[in-house]
């Protein structure tokens, strides 16, 4: 492979491998692993590790290396409080400009993300890839039409690192709470498509902090406090 090719390939994947826990937060990540892992140069390596660090993905400390960033309750807090800022000025500005075409994207994603069990069907304690793919693929059609590319880009940044969150916790246990994220996203959906703002953002800030509440549920209950 060419070096950029290389680089993209591991910075996918090894992405992919942080956001399930095969690197599980704080823990070290050796670069020379790395690259027999994935099969690629040490400079790939090295600039995949970058692109993850500016993602804030990876931690990259002087004479110490490469490490998967760390976790705590008061980024999680601080990242839901400003997940919902932002993700309520996209979806108001997307709700301004959009048009028939994004109602029908928003339908069409909703439609996909319902037929996918959030788990995998015979690993509970692992969150289903394809619905984590529909799941993003569905809160980024309801913004989608937001003209601000900046907010846009720094959502997604946000939403990749609540996404750490989600999957760490998964690992924990079982799913045994008492409630329907489906219909969630359906009042969602309902909301945004019928252009009704304030509810829409209403129920988005509900979605997000009770997800997280979740979270922190899950580590209390199997006593895997984080800092």
């Amino acid at each position: 492979m060419l070096h950029q090719t290389q680089a993209d390939h591991v910075f996918r994947s090894l992405r992919k491998d942080i956001l399930g826990c095969r690197y599980p937060p704080s823990s070290k990540i050796k670069i020379n692993e790395v690259c027999k892992n994935y099969g690629v140069s040490l400079g790939a390596a090295r600039e995949a590790l970058s692109r993850l660090s500016s993602e804030g993905m990876v931690r990259i400390e002087p004479q110490r290396g490469f490490s998967v960033s760390p976790i705590s309750r008061k980024e999680l807090e601080d990242l839901t409080q400003c997940r919902v800022a932002i993700e309520q000025f996209c979806l108001k500005a997307a709700i301004d400009y959009g048009d028939v075409e994004w109602e029908t994207r928003i339908v069409a994603a909703y439609h996909r993300l319902s037929r996918i069990p959030e788990r995998e069907p015979s690993r509970p304690e692992k969150l289903n890839e394809a619905w984590s793919d529909a799941h993003s693929e569905f809160h980024l059609a309801i913004v989608s039409a937001c003209p601000n590319d900046c907010f846009l880009i720094l959502r997604a940044t946000l939403y990749l690192q609540s996404e750490r969150y989600r999957h760490w916790s998964v690992s924990l246990a079982p799913d045994d709470r008492q409630r329907t994220i489906d219909e969630e996203h359906r009042a969602i959906m309902e909301a945004v498509v019928s252009r009704d703002k304030k509810g829409a953002c209403k129920l988005i800030k509900s979605h997000f902090e009770r997800t997280t509440a979740d979270l922190l549920a899950l580590a209390e209950a199997a006593r895997r406090e984080i800092a």
